[in-house]
């Protein structure tokens, strides 16, 4: 079954900088990122994530209890799937591509344009990376702050929170017009290729084969 979130519209997103808690982030509900892939070790954390839009741009904050935390990536496109991460794929327009937004515990960003997600020499067909002129109008915030080289393997709870204005879309996909009412396709996804627990969750299912580049299995966004 394909899962369906209401994006809620607000006349005032909330800051970057506030917690999971704040009251601006009331009316978004939380969306569970509970769908592990077999492949993940025992260590499944706790992902929550919430999503906001004030018509010009989409807002969202990922709360993590999580556990063998790393943060060593950094620079704009580093890969940060390697370390304690949380990811945003979306397709705004059903046809064209989609982009993700993938942000590891410390703020760094990586993110692509994919056209063609066939996969040639383990490559995709057709992607590029945002350029970024773009990522610096994304604007994130962490509540850890990176490097964390040596893993640290207590619990440890963390946020996780980004603005993605609409002309950072619209840069790759063309106009969006009048979002309200449009329906979207994505996905929400937590992993950590390189701690000592690896795990690789999903919002929406991406069945046995362990790669969140399926847009046919990406959810709905309802954007209200």
């Amino acid at each position: 079954m394909t899962p369906s979130y209401v994006v809620h519209y607000t006349t005032l997103l909330p800051a970057v900088k506030s917690d999971w808690d704040d009251p601006a982030w009331a009316k978004a509900e939380p969306l569970a990122i509970d769908q592990f892939h077999p492949k993940s070790s025992d260590h499944h954390p706790k992902v929550q994530a919430r999503l906001l839009h004030d018509g010009r741009t989409l807002a969202g904050i990922y709360r993590v209890e999580d556990r063998y935390v790393v943060c060593r990536q950094s620079g704009y496109n580093a890969m940060v799937c390697k370390d304690s991460c949380v990811e945003f794929f979306v397709r705004p327009k059903s046809d064209k591509g989609y982009m993700n937004f993938e942000i590891n515990c410390g703020g760094t960003i990586l993110s692509q344009y994919v056209e063609d997600w066939t996969r040639e020499e383990g490559k995709f067909k057709k992607c590029q990376f945002v350029a970024e002129k773009f990522l610096k109008m994304v604007e994130i915030s962490t509540s850890l702050k990176g490097p964390i080289t040596e893993e640290h393997t207590g619990p440890l709870t963390y946020t996780v929170s980004f603005r993605i204005p609409f002309g950072v879309f619209e840069a790759y996909l063309g106009a969006l017009g009048d979002v309200h009412g449009q329906v979207w396709h994505a996905n929400c996804y937590k992993c950590a290729d390189e701690s000592s627990h690896p795990h690789w969750a999903a919002w929406s299912n991406v069945g046995e084969n362990l790669n969140f580049h399926q847009p046919e299995r990406f959810g709905l966004l309802r954007l209200a």
